[in-house]
């Protein structure tokens, strides 16, 4: 276990494996309710925003690579602004928001069953606007969340997002042993890594941050880009590897550095790791998060990921990721628990 969380998002990384393994026995009992409400309907959109987003597109490609169910991510100014009436009678919404009470996302909820969706609120709080509105609630367990950052709300939403896949798979217990592995592998990817300093160190020193990732995995990739813009003031782009392969891979140069993730199996390592050589080549620096042995050696620094399949990995591969943002931060003399101009429920612009 790393033996200096000093800070309050340090300390609550590390509270990580207890709240997930609570998310799971929590709500792996819902899966037939999951189930039922999704009976007869033919696809899912997900309405979030922010870290919440970010686990919702983690929830899009689990659905459509494992469960095979048609899925996308939901425009709440669609409902919110423009206020279209459309025919969700064929569609389960599920709303993800650690605190339930973002009043965009409550409202997209509420337009969603007046337009005949079957819906599922994914929050940290029981009783909040979002949870009690939705035929279904899946109530994290992360505890309260003190730090601005979220870490363990986001990793439980992932962890419910995975339950509710699961529920929608041909075999909902397709992927149970792995699952109960997962709060042991967030465990030991807290353990000191001797070779975190050096990626610190290159993050710091950086111009202009990318984060990269493809997948199951571009979730986390566009979390780690978020986190480290929230909370080191400075500009990091998140992008899928066929994003950044369509454009700005032409602008990188010596000065960036790229923060890539990938699981340890599956078929897009490969790509992954031509990506990295491909950017050593233009000059930027990597630090590689996960991946196999010829990802980690096309990477100028390498942090260890999780020992599980790639259905699974997001939900401990964020963690050296968030170590990673914690220490830059650090290093960089500014406060993450308190990033500026950030409050811990967003409002966006008013709808009404």
């Amino acid at each position: 276990m790393d033996p200096r969380p000093t800070t309050q998002m340090a300390r609550e990384i590390a509270e990580q494996p207890e709240a997930v393994r609570r998310t799971l026995d929590a709500l792996l009992p819902l899966r037939p309710r999951v189930a039922e409400l999704y009976g007869g309907r033919r696809r899912v959109l997900l309405v979030a925003r922010g870290s919440s987003d970010n686990a919702a597109v983690y929830a899009r490609y689990l659905l459509e690579t494992h469960a095979g169910v048609s899925a996308g991510l939901a425009a709440p100014s669609v409902a919110t602004h423009y206020r279209s009436r459309l025919d969700l009678a064929d569609a389960l919404v599920v709303s993800v928001s650690q605190s339930g009470a973002t009043e965009e996302i409550v409202a997209t909820q509420r337009w969603a069953a007046e337009c005949g969706a079957a819906t599922v609120a994914v929050t940290n709080v029981e009783g909040s606007p979002l949870a009690t509105q939705a035929d279904l609630a899946l109530v994290t367990q992360a505890g309260p969340e003190l730090a601005v950052p979220a870490t363990k709300t986001y990793l439980t939403q992932l962890a419910a997002l995975a339950v509710l896949a699961t529920a929608l798979a041909p075999d909902p217990n397709a992927l149970d042993g792995h699952l109960a592995r997962v709060p042991d592998e967030v465990a030991a990817l807290l353990a000191e890594d001797p070779r975190l300093d050096e990626a610190v160190e290159l993050v710091a020193s950086a111009e202009t941050v990318v984060a990269a990732g493809r997948g199951l995995l571009l979730g986390t990739a566009l979390e780690a880009a978020l986190k480290l813009e929230e909370t080191t003031l400075r500009v990091a782009r998140g992008y899928s590897y066929a994003d950044l392969r369509h454009g700005p891979i032409s602008v990188v140069e010596s000065g960036v550095a790229a923060v890539l993730v990938a699981a340890a199996d599956g078929p897009l390592v490969p790509a992954m790791t031509e990506l990295a050589a491909d950017l050593a080549a233009r000059g930027a620096r990597t630090v590689g998060v996960g991946g196999d042995a010829a990802f980690a050696e096309a990477c100028s620094r390498h942090l260890r990921g999780p020992d599980l399949p790639e259905a699974l990995a997001p939900l401990a591969a964020a963690v050296p990721v968030q170590r990673l943002v914690e220490r830059v931060t650090a290093r960089l003399g500014l406060d993450p628990d308190n990033p500026r101009g950030l409050a811990k429920v967003t409002q966006t612009d008013s709808h009404s």
